[in-house]
């Protein structure tokens, strides 16, 4: 299941420029700049409201930036439209989960296995040359990520009817089934319990290095950004206020002045 990476150019998979969004008068993001190299994890944190899902949206083509540019793997995202994004190579995990609920498992992983390698209409309602095989491949794929996130004995399971966990595991798969080039991961840790989280640094290290797939992710838990991320992105209200490992990150004033921020506001 190895997905070999091309690198376009100044060694950046992705290469985010100078990004404006604004809703009204309020600016959510203000001139943000960052790359993603191939082949590392990446981690975009910051208090809430500071830009990140907004952020992540735009490198969905889900919304528009007002200005600046997005690069990824050569291909300028404002370009594109948005049902191309998969086609490309960008796979996307979503906070709130985004499953088909009374399809099982492996449907559900199948769907995205079609978002991006599907034989079309024509050829699957005639049966003509390279159906088969198209729905083979998928089928093989869609199995190999069941057994790669341990979803063996779920598969054919409908997923409203399994936990939390599992559930975020099942969107994992159908993200990694269209064979991305960079993951993008929205707070997996949300609502995993202890040992589910331990199992999900290990797990996000293995889709990096076992299935060589580069991952950007937002992140509230910090002691998760802190063990697997190679380098970090801090924002706040919109603005990228640092950038580097997560030990360089971790001791940036700018950083714990956000983040003090926000607890002494809760506290207010």
């Amino acid at each position: 299941m190895a997905n070999a990476q091309s690198d376009p150019g100044g060694g950046s998979l992705l290469k985010v420029e100078n990004v404006t969004v604004r809703f009204g008068g309020i600016l959510a993001l203000n001139s943000v700049s960052f790359d993603v190299r191939p082949g590392e994890i990446c981690a975009l944190i910051g208090p809430n409201g500071a830009g990140k899902s907004t952020l992540f949206n735009c490198l969905s083509r889900l919304y528009e930036c007002d200005s600046g540019s997005i690069t990824f793997n050569g291909h300028k995202l404002r370009s594109l439209r948005r049902h191309r994004i998969a086609e490309i190579g960008i796979g996307r995990t979503f906070q709130n989960l985004a499953l088909f609920r009374s399809m099982t498992v492996r449907e559900n992983v199948l769907m995205g296995c079609h978002s991006r390698h599907h034989a079309g209409f024509l050829r699957n309602a005639f049966r003509l040359p390279g159906a088969a095989r198209i729905e083979a491949a998928a089928r093989a794929r869609a199995d190999d990520l069941i057994d790669f996130l341990q979803l063996s004995e779920y598969a054919e399971r409908v997923v409203a009817d399994l936990p939390f966990g599992t559930q975020k595991r099942v969107e994992l798969a159908r993200a990694l089934a269209s064979d991305p080039q960079l993951l993008l991961l929205d707070e997996p840790a949300c609502g995993l319990n202890h040992e589910e989280l331990e199992s999900l640094g290990v797990l996000i290290r293995d889709i990096r290095d076992r299935l060589k797939v580069t991952v950007l992710l937002v992140e509230h838990h910090m002691g998760l950004v802190m063990g697997i991320s190679d380098r970090v992105v801090a924002l706040n209200f919109g603005k990228k206020i640092a950038e580097g490992t997560p030990a360089e990150v971790r001791r940036h004033p700018e950083v714990i002045r956000a983040y003090l921020g926000e607890v002494e506001e809760k506290a207010a």
